[in-house]
């Protein structure tokens, strides 16, 4: 009775949050809902209920998660500073001799923003308003076009500092010392959100390498579609060139190596890094000239939307894992795991393609708390390395982001594309991207050692 319970509680779930109603209200109405129907008919203790009080506070007490508004601000701030479009325009000079070298800058930009702001959405509208026009403009072919900006705005999910990265960090924390506390180790080793932003970077590299690669590939063998900016359209003086794309990457690169850097160096937790971000972003507005209390009011008010919505969110899932877990509904998976043919590769199979199903219907805030709290000790405790699952998650996510026909990417793309963009292009123009995808997935679990490797180096463990 239980286990059913705790099975029909997911699926309810899932079409409360498919008819439209607020994400975070959704979590916790379910949860309360079968919380009081199961203690009405027995099969839920309503004491499980009693926890909840400890768990709110520890989300209001945790030092990382201050990381989340400070990474939003500093993301927020640098879209509305023309960052994105100083740099699509230098770069797009630079590379303009080769063909598909406009698509390389958008690549190459793409990657720089994921680093910068970690911000998927923003970084695909940003994209699609600034380069689909000149691509489009410049003879490129329409998929190719939409496809190179779905995947290179995606990149936020992998490239750290990504918000992604710093929530999954933190869940993967707790559930890495569950893991060990079941398995009777009382004294148990801990992950850090440095530790995923260390452990991403060579498998987020490894990914603007391939989708470069298919670039130039693609300008060998369609040069139509992906055709070089014309001579006469470029700029004589190639010094002044180089001058100027020096001028206008030094400042964003300084600002990625001063927050990552400092997190590698062990000089600054994520969130006092994320502090230097919103202080770097602030100054490379002033710099941009688009600095003032008009442009600040709206930053912050935009941060506080989007910090709210995430930490009530939190808050939500909070209240339906503790449901869920007093119905059993932990026990279920871990049993169904565990006896899966194949051991800990059918069990991570699986969670994998479920993850990838629901990412058509939930954003990776609702994957992030609802289903990694429950299925990662389970994995761990099987023997996985937490880095190089939270790696594998988050590719796993910015793929099923990309896929048609329910892909959050593509639909933000869509928002802004013009009408002469049709949706079976930007379906057909990700389709390459999407195998390059799962090349990476796959390389990455013949290999773990992309992402654990790093982390070993600059941590020493």
């Amino acid at each position: 009775m239980s286990e059913a319970m705790a099975l029909a509680m997911f699926v309810t779930l899932c079409v409360v949050l498919l008819a439209g109603y607020p994400v975070a209200f959704s979590l916790g109405g379910t949860a309360l809902a079968f919380a009081v129907l199961g203690n009405l008919t027995g099969s839920f203790d309503a004491a499980f209920l009693s926890a909840l009080p400890n768990r709110l506070y520890g989300i209001m007490t945790n030092g990382t998660l201050i990381a989340v508004p400070l990474f939003v601000f500093m993301g927020v701030m640098l879209e509305r500073s023309r960052v994105a479009e100083n740099l699509l325009e230098t770069m797009a000079l630079l590379f303009g001799p080769l063909r598909g070298g406009l698509g390389i800058s958008v690549t190459v930009v793409g990657m720089l923003l994921a680093a910068s702001t970690g911000i998927v959405g923003a970084t695909v509208v940003t994209m699609g308003l600034l380069s689909l026009p000149t691509m489009l403009r410049r003879g490129y072919d329409p998929a190719v076009s939409t496809g190179t900006i779905c995947a290179s705005g995606t990149l936020g999910q992998i490239i750290p500092p990504s918000i992604v990265l710093v929530l999954l960090g933190d869940v993967l924390s707790s559930a890495y010392q569950q893991a060990q506390l079941d398995m009777g180790l009382f004294s148990p080793d801990t992950v850090s959100v440095g530790d995923l932003f260390v452990g991403a970077l060579i498998p987020g590299l490894l990914l603007v390498t391939l989708y470069i690669a298919y670039l130039i590939a693609m300008g060998w063998r369609r040069p139509d579609a992906v055709p070089a900016i014309p001579e006469h359209e470029r700029e004589g003086n190639r010094a002044a060139l180089l001058r100027r794309a020096l001028v206008v990457l030094i400042p964003p690169l300084l600002l990625i190596v001063s927050v990552l850097g400092s997190i590698m160096a062990g000089a600054a937790t994520p969130t006092e890094a994320a502090s230097v971000g919103a202080v770097g972003a602030i100054l490379l507005a002033i710099k941009q000239r688009r600095f003032n209390l008009a442009s600040l009011r709206d930053v912050m008010r935009t941060t506080t939307r989007v910090s709210s919505m995430v930490f009530l969110i939190f808050v939500g899932a909070s209240i339906f894992s503790l449901v869920f877990r007093g119905y059993g509904g932990d026990d279920v998976i871990r049993e169904f795991l565990t006896d899966l043919p194949g051991g800990v590769v059918g069990a991570m199979l699986l969670v994998m393609l479920v993850m990838f199903l629901l990412g058509f219907i939930l954003d990776f805030i609702e994957i992030t708390f609802v289903v990694v709290p429950i299925v990662a000790p389970i994995l761990l405790a099987m023997g996985l390395d937490p880095v190089w699952l939270g790696v594998m998650i988050a590719i796993n996510l910015q793929t099923s982001f990309l896929t048609p026909p329910f892909g959050f990417a593509l639909f933000y793309l869509r928002g802004v594309a013009p009408a002469s963009v049709t949706t079976t292009d930007i379906y057909r123009g990700v389709a390459p991207y999407i195998l390059i995808q799962l090349l990476a997935l796959l390389m990455l679990a013949l290999w773990p050692a992309l992402a654990t490797w790093l982390p070993g180096m600059v941590y020493g463990s």
